[in-house]
């Protein structure tokens, strides 16, 4: 399946699951909504094609807070700096990420918490997890403020934990 297929299909699939936890008036939560599920495909494809920095411009820079392997990465430099030390060079190394089951609870007009699973496949060292984000709309563009990672090297049950309204 190509990219552009693939990323129509993220998008929708997960616009599907998020609506759940939105306001179903098309008022600021779908807004909300729509914005943040276009953040998180631009960021896969960024990744995808091997443009860390294109993936970078999703958190909040300089002082975006990265735990991930029970370490918190060094702000926005430092989390790129591990990206392209340790995913850089040959696409094989890079992987294929994918974000699915997408969960977006609005908690105020300008902070929102997404839970999410992911897949980075590869041929060594694949990596099956969970995301934990929180993001701020800050001057106007969401942004994800607060990341936390949990990975383990083998598929990840489906388990998508439903969220309440708020």
């Amino acid at each position: 399946m190509n990219s552009p297929t693939r990323r129509s299909l993220l998008v929708s699939a997960a616009c599907a699951i998020a609506a759940q936890t939105f306001a179903a008036d098309g008022g600021p939560g779908e807004s909300a909504q729509k914005a943040i599920l276009k953040l998180i495909a631009d960021m896969q494809d960024a990744w995808n094609r091997g443009d860390f920095r294109g993936y970078m411009q999703g958190f909040k820079n300089p002082d975006v807070i990265f735990v991930s392997g029970g370490r918190f990465q060094d702000g926005w430099q430092g989390t790129l700096d591990h990206y392209v030390r340790d995913y850089g060079g040959a696409s094989e190394r890079r992987g294929t990420l994918r974000f699915h089951d997408i969960q977006i609870e609005l908690l105020a007009p300008d902070a929102a918490q997404l839970i999410s699973q992911f897949d980075l496949v590869r041929p060594e060292h694949p990596q099956y997890g969970i995301n934990t984000r929180l993001l701020r709309k800050i001057d106007g563009r969401w942004l994800i403020t607060l990341n936390h990672v949990s990975a383990l090297e083998t598929p990840v049950a489906q388990q998508t934990p439903k969220m309440g309204a708020r």
